[in-house]
């Protein structure tokens, strides 16, 4: 029998196992780690809320000196991306000559992260990178180049694994798909 929550009005299907999920996230540290092995002490800046459990994960696999932040977006309502991003924690960190690596729960439109890169050229990074657990390339909409991608998925509405629904299901180990 199918693995599935409900959370508020919607019910959800299992879509991505906890194990997969793990595996994925030390395969992406892997790439990491051998991109910038001798690179000065870059900087990892979480998106809020989603990416922190995707982000604490990552980290432990890290295994060159780093430092974290952390910055507050909002795009989505419900299910649907608003199309407007709001910055409810902005950026805190001097950034200028330093390696960023931008960590997302997933990118779908596009939307934040092209608000947010827009945001940290200004502060004249070395480079800027983007690393996110999930990518729906058939729903993104920008230029944004996204490097580092632990799982491509298709355009479904998903939870868990710090994506929620309305602020619910973010708890969940494993990521779950909407059911139509």
């Amino acid at each position: 029998m199918e693995k599935q929550i409900t959370l508020k009005d919607k019910t959800f299907g299992l879509s991505i196992p906890y194990e997969q999920i793990q595996k994925a996230i030390r395969d992406l540290a892997g790439r990491i780690n051998e991109d910038y092995k001798g690179k000065e002490t870059p900087l990892f800046l979480g998106v809020l809320n989603g990416s922190f459990m995707f982000m604490a994960d990552l980290m432990k696999e890290v295994d060159f000196d780093c430092e974290m932040s952390f910055v507050k977006l909002v795009s989505y309502r419900g299910t649907k991306s608003t199309g407007k991003v709001s910055e409810l924690i902005g950026l805190q960190d001097n950034i200028m000559g330093r390696h960023i690596i931008v960590v997302e729960d997933i990118v779908d439109t596009g939307e934040s992260i092209d608000h947010l890169m827009r945001s940290l050229v200004g502060h004249e990074p070395a480079s800027v990178e983007v690393a996110t657990l999930l990518f729906k390339p058939d729903a993104y909409k920008k230029d944004v180049p996204i490097k580092y991608y632990a799982l491509s998925i298709p355009n479904d509405f998903i939870v868990g694994f710090g994506l929620d629904y309305d602020q619910l299901g973010r708890n969940l180990k494993d990521i779950y798909k909407i059911k139509e």
